[in-house]
């Protein structure tokens, strides 16, 4: 394995990372929230009265941030080497996955792990594990 030099951006990558950081405590300080995007979301499709607003603007701001820096730069064209099934068949897993572990990584990788909860860590280095073995299973024994 190497690393591709020319899209390597750690300062990009260390800037992304500062951003979702100081968003998740700022989320959290002001509101008493945890800025998981699962729950963000399953509570949008299950609303309770007074909770729909916030969560609404949560996932327009998730949307519409890419729409913005539109006006700005040309997003780069991603490559993904899948077909519709396998992308529609991995999101059905991810979203399966979030509903068994009770959060994704958003809110168990990023604001559970930096509240120090045991639960996030356990479920963090479970998905991540999982997603290692996936990848491994894939590209070497499947031959994809």
């Amino acid at each position: 394995m190497a690393i591709d030099w020319n899209h390597f951006t750690p300062l990009a990558a260390t800037a992304g990372g500062v951003l979702i950081g100081v968003a998740a405590a700022m989320f959290v300080l002001l509101n008493g929230r945890i800025a998981g995007i699962s729950g963000v979301l399953g509570g949008l499709l299950r609303p309770s009265k007074g909770d729909v607003a916030w969560r609404a603007a949560f996932v327009l701001g998730l949307v519409g941030a890419p729409c913005v820096y539109l006006l700005f730069a040309v997003l780069p064209r991603p490559q993904i080497d899948a077909g519709y099934g396998a992308l529609i068949l991995a999101g059905l897993l991810v979203g399966i996955g979030t509903r068994y572990g009770s959060g994704c990584t958003s809110g168990h990788g990023v604001c559970g792990i930096s509240r120090l909860s045991p639960r996030s860590l356990a479920a963090t280095v479970t998905f991540m594990a999982a997603g290692f073995v996936t990848v491994f299973v894939v590209s070497h024994l499947l031959g994809a």
